[in-house]
């Protein structure tokens, strides 16, 4: 109503000047003076427009343009959309980059597609799973890049519940990765790519732990069960089968007992977090083991023990006890007899250093890498005869792994083996001085 109101003075106002010279002078002279003030009028509006529009398509910081009170109300209603639409494009902007922020920080892969599937954009991970670039391959199609026929069947499948396992030989490592493909928008798609070697890996131990578990105590339970369905069909008088049978399923009975807690052992290294960080007395253990290895070895050995008896370092005392004993009884296993077993303890260059050395059969170079594995043995005939249950050095490994030590092994088949703990300096016990 108020801008009916201002319109209708702008009109009155001149028609009452131009009535007013009428009446003085004549009518063509009110006419006249009207027609002049609305020629001025609309030349002024018609300025101020030219403003309007010039300042619009190119505003200008600093004072308004010299207008009307009437144009000074639009051009600060305009500056107030103005700053509004600008607050908003920060705020989308802000929103926007939050966003990639996002996405580019997830564990992930993440590419998007348009309708021919061209890349649009991609994260970090996909990048570095599909060595890509976004600058240079922005707008490439994605099965350009990677070329293998099942991908390429995966992409132009309009089943979208399926998921495809594609194998990444380029990134470096072989990497094995999940994809997903999550449809939106007008046929655009969200690639979606996760890293399972790992899990993949978990599951092939996994399942190689079941066989060689069962394979473990299937041999142990078949003696047992043997002997115990001979004497119960056919309980016999005959002294040496009944003694020869209790031997026998004794024996198997300790070794599946041996398995069970080198079992046990592992998963208990397995799943705590660190080890303890008490004093350890290594020599005092290189010498306890070396009892135990004579009684292991029952004379048929020479044993010979050289230890820093002042050396200590700090670290769980019954996870590096096992550790001893498992080198030092594996090296009695496998030694011949009349072998020399060497075990010794001290500095070497400024680092504890525990080492097994025997004269027995060796290893090839091939197996070296693979001792530490679980059930994985050189000689699996000979391992079984010696009661051994394919664990020990797996135990070693993880007990090394919990005090940041490493297994050093150099062997020659038919001149030995040598087994060596190294730990590192920082784990010396305090008050301890370092031999130069």
């Amino acid at each position: 109503m108020r801008h009916w109101i201002n319109a209708l003075s702008t009109l009155i106002f001149p028609a009452i000047v131009a009535g007013f010279v009428a009446l003085v002078w004549n009518t063509t002279f009110g006419l006249i003076t009207l027609c002049i003030w609305l020629f001025l009028a609309l030349w002024s509006e018609r300025q101020n427009i030219y403003f309007f529009e010039s300042w619009v398509n190119a505003p200008k910081p600093g004072p308004l343009p010299a207008v009307t009170p009437r144009w000074d109300q639009v051009f600060k209603g305009l500056i107030k959309i103005q700053k509004r639409q600008r607050a908003s494009e920060a705020a989308l902007s802000r929103a926007l980059d939050r966003f990639e922020q996002a996405a580019r920080a997830l564990p992930d892969a993440v590419i998007l597609l348009n309708n021919a599937s061209q890349i649009e954009w991609c994260n970090t991970r996909a990048e570095e799973y599909f060595q890509l670039k976004l600058d240079r391959d922005r707008g490439v199609q994605i099965d350009y890049l990677l070329r293998q026929p099942t991908f390429r069947a995966f992409v132009s499948s309009p089943d979208v519940e399926t998921t495809l396992k594609l194998r990444l030989p380029r990134t470096g490592t072989d990497r094995l990765v999940s994809i997903q493909m999550i449809p939106f928008g007008h046929e655009q798609g969200l690639l979606l790519a996760q890293d399972i070697t790992e899990r993949e890996q978990l599951e092939i131990t996994r399942r190689d732990f079941v066989a060689n578990i069962s394979h473990e105590l299937r041999t142990p339970l078949t003696v047992i069960q043997g002997f115990l369905e001979t004497f119960e069909d056919d309980p016999t008088d005959n002294p040496e089968l009944l003694a020869r049978g209790v031997e026998l399923m004794s024996d198997q009975s300790r070794r599946m007992n041996r398995l069970i807690t080198d079992l046990l052992a592992l998963s208990r290294l397995e799943t705590s977090n660190t080890a303890r960080e008490d004093v350890v007395d290594v020599s005092k253990l290189a010498h306890e083991v070396a009892a135990e290895a004579r009684t292991l070895s029952n004379k048929k050995h020479q044993i010979d023990i050289h230890v820093a008896s002042d050396l200590k370092i700090l670290g769980a005392e019954d996870e590096i006890r096992s550790a001893l004993s498992n080198l030092v009884s594996n090296a009695v296993r496998y030694s011949p007899t009349g072998g020399t077993i060497g075990i010794s303890w001290g500095l070497v260059h400024n680092e504890p250093v525990f080492s097994c050395r025997d004269n027995g059969v060796g290893i090839a170079a091939e197996h070296l890498d693979r001792l530490t594995e679980r059930f994985y043995r050189v000689d699996k005939g000979r391992s079984r005869e010696t009661g051994g249950t394919g664990l020990g050095l797996a135990i070693v490994k993880h007990v090394l792994n919990r005090h940041d030590a490493r297994l050093k092994i150099t062997s020659q088949p038919g001149r030995g083996s040598e087994f060596s703990i190294h730990f590192s300096s920082i784990k010396i016990a305090p008050q301890q001085e370092l031999a130069v």
